[in-house]
This record gives structure tokens, sequence and C-alpha cells, in this order.
């Protein structure tokens, strides 16, 4: 687990769904590692998209100790370690004051940290294995009862480019503690007409 600013943890964990060998741009290919994120808010923690391996239970009940925990999940898809989350905690899954819910196109609600500058993406924005962001492949778009277009989605996603983001930090692929608000932009304008 990694402190990228204090109090906004995050840490990767192997996903136990991964398969090795995936097409490239199939629905399933992402990288083994995903990422989780924990933040403390003073009075409470949140975690988001939590997937906890067992060596790291001690690490996070130091981290909450007795605080009020929340858990939030970005897809329905990762609810990953969320139950336990809740269970070991007593926590709830509401967002607190301090976190702003975002909800996106193609069934995905993200999560504003406006304290840290920091946006937490699920599955839509992804990380494009050079240090950069981009839009998730399209097939990853087409489940679901109102499927989406890559393009729709990048629309759907520049209203995210008014936010003072400083952070992002994705579930699949490396986070950008560096210029993330232009390579935001970057990743939705070469978006733009494609589908």
């Amino acid at each position: 687990m990694h402190e990228l600013r204090p109090g906004l943890h995050r840490w990767t964990a192997s996903h136990p769904s991964w398969v090795a060998g995936a097409r490239p741009e199939s629905v399933g290919d992402w990288p083994q590692l995903v990422g989780c994120v924990a933040v403390d808010l003073g009075d409470r923690v949140v975690f988001v998209d939590p997937l906890v391996p067992y060596a790291l239970w001690p690490r996070l009940d130091e981290l909450v100790g007795r605080r009020a925990v929340h858990v939030l999940t970005t897809v329905s898809s990762h609810r990953r370690s969320a139950e336990e989350v809740v269970e070991r905690y007593a926590g709830t899954t509401d967002a607190p004051a301090g976190v702003v819910p975002i909800a996106v196109p193609a069934r995905e609600t993200q999560y504003w940290l406006p304290s840290f500058g920091a946006l937490v993406v699920g599955d839509r924005v992804i990380g494009d294995g050079r240090g950069g962001l981009r839009l998730c492949p399209a097939s990853w778009l087409r489940g679901g009862a109102s499927p989406v277009s890559v393009s729709e989605l990048a629309e759907g996603l520049r209203p995210l480019l008014e936010l003072p983001i400083e952070l992002v930090l994705v579930s699949h692929g490396d986070p950008v503690l560096d210029g993330a608000q232009d390579e935001l932009r970057r990743a939705l304008g070469a978006q733009s007409g494609k589908s």
C-alpha cells in the first residue's frame, strides 16, 4: 500500500478472475493487478473498489482503527472484497461528505475527492501502459441494456474536465500522478469522432 498524498492510499492486488493471453482490446484484455483506494478523511475511512489480499488486512486494520468506514464501488463487477470490508469494519456503502459520486456513461460511478484533487475511476478510463490514460476498449462497452460507443463515452466524460483534477487513480493500469487533467483531456480528445 502506497500513500500517494497524506491520507490517500492506493494498492494493487492480483485479480482472481484474470486470465493470461487475452486477445488485445477484448473484454478480457486487462492487467492482472488491479488498483484499489483507501482515503483517510479524519473521522472516517473510505475504500473504493477494494480487493484485499490476506497479508494487507493488518495494515488496513491499523488505518481504520475505530473510525467509521464507507465502501464504494465504481462498477458492479468491482465488488471484489467490498462485502468483506463492510463486514469486518461494520461499514456502510454510502458516499460520505468529502466524496462526490459522479455517474458517467456505461453504468459507472466515478468518485471525486476534492480535498486531494483526485478522481477515482473504474473501467471507463484506464492506464495506457505508457504512464498516461486512455478510454477502455470498445468491447467493454457493448454489454448490458444500453451499450454506448467509445465516442459517446468520451462525450459523456467531457464534463469531468471542469474539475481541478491533479490525480487520476485507475483500476486498470498505473495511476496518473502528474499532469492528470491534461492527460485526461488528451485521452478524451483522442476519441473525438471514433466509435
